[in-house]
């Protein structure tokens, strides 16, 4: 890969997933979290324009309160759920024939979430500016099934070379 930053690798994953994250192996595990918590944040940024479309549209909840509430759940609950389903994924690979061990499993997970955090942007975009409709659903569904396929192509590469 002669691309280097994290910037143009997103970008490729959207194409070359596994090419990307057999050029990630070997990171330690301060950079998953780092890779984690980024993912997290961007996250929390495309929440941000439904919550002030709701918070606009039903004014009982503020919308600082909306957000602190995206906080916890974005910020603190969704690393520890990450980490937990990593942790399944790599238990559950060891049945079958193709292994995946922790950090493997750890780094296709986390890097597949900030892959998909543009589309998360998006999505968050539409939900606030166009609300629930064929757009948002649209938006999501790009955002899931990227998401499915960086994570699964992502694995696929931890299993070829171990």
């Amino acid at each position: 890969m002669t691309r280097v930053g994290i910037v143009p690798r997103i970008i490729e994953s959207w194409w070359a997933p596994r090419r990307v994250v057999n050029s990630l192996r070997g990171l330690p595990d301060r950079a998953l979290i780092a890779i984690l918590m980024s993912a997290m944040l961007v996250f929390l940024i495309a929440q941000a324009p439904q919550h002030a479309r709701d918070a606009y549209l039903d004014p009982s909840v503020p919308l600082q309160a909306r957000m602190g509430g995206a906080m916890l759940a974005v910020m603190f609950m969704m690393p520890l759920l990450a980490y937990g389903l990593a942790a399944l994924v790599s238990l559950i690979s060891h049945i079958g024939p193709r292994p995946v061990d922790g950090h493997a499993s750890r780094l296709a997970l986390f890097w597949a979430l900030l892959a998909v955090s543009p589309a998360m942007l998006l999505a968050g975009l539409v939900a606030g500016l166009i609300g629930p409709g064929p757009a948002l659903s649209l938006t999501r569904a790009v955002a899931g099934v990227g998401f499915l396929v960086i994570w699964g192509a992502g694995l696929s590469a931890m299993t070829r070379t171990e």
